[in-house]
């Protein structure tokens, strides 16, 4: 089963190398982001408890969270593989998902990690920011302390997974088809 972690700063390209990954490996793509929304609207158990954390402002613990991505595996038996976007955002997180997996006899088979430049990324999300409506695109200052964030938080995921030698640099600056090349060029290596 070929399970991926696509990893990068907010700005990296993460969403749109996903899809085309997605497409190309025929995985199941999970965006935690996406299971909340799930879960919320359709007020699961897990949906309500979520609901219960945002509404006072809190985080989503990760045990919820966890049994979130669960039921998605859970739903989804026949699958190739898996493609986490947005998840693990800290090393709790990446063990935690480490042990879901182990639990189903599966694992990660590569973190892969974008690289794009903190210039880059303020350009790009500014940019994004004229037309996504998010006003979190359209200030400098918080999109350098989201980077800031990920650096601090995030980033050090990539050790967890460099440490089994999973963990897997990809030049993010270019056209679209270029950065999926290089991408699909190390998972197919990993096959």
């Amino acid at each position: 089963m070929l399970n991926i972690i696509l990893f990068g700063p907010p700005g990296s390209g993460k969403g749109t190398q996903a899809a085309l990954l997605v497409e190309k490996f025929e995985l199941i793509h999970i965006s935690t982001g996406d299971l909340f929304r799930y879960e919320m609207k359709n007020d699961t158990e897990l949906g309500l408890k979520a609901k219960d954390f945002i509404s006072k402002g809190l985080l989503v613990p990760d045990e919820v969270t966890i049994g979130m991505l669960k039921n998605k595996l859970d739903k989804h038996p026949e699958a190739k593989g898996f493609i986490f976007d947005g998840f693990p955002r800290n090393i709790d997180q990446a063990a935690a998902l480490d042990a879901l997996l182990d639990s189903k006899d599966h694992k990660i088979v590569g973190l892969f990690a974008l690289e794009v430049s903190d210039e880059e990324i303020i350009a790009r999300l500014l940019n994004r920011g004229k037309t996504s409506g998010r006003s979190d695109d359209q200030d400098e200052s918080i999109i350098k302390n989201r980077l800031k964030v990920y650096k601090d938080e995030t980033a050090p995921v990539f050790k967890h997974y460099e440490q089994s030698d999973k963990a897997f640099n990809i030049n993010g600056v270019g056209n679209i088809d270029e950065i999926q090349e290089r991408l699909s060029s190390k998972v197919n290596s990993l096959l």
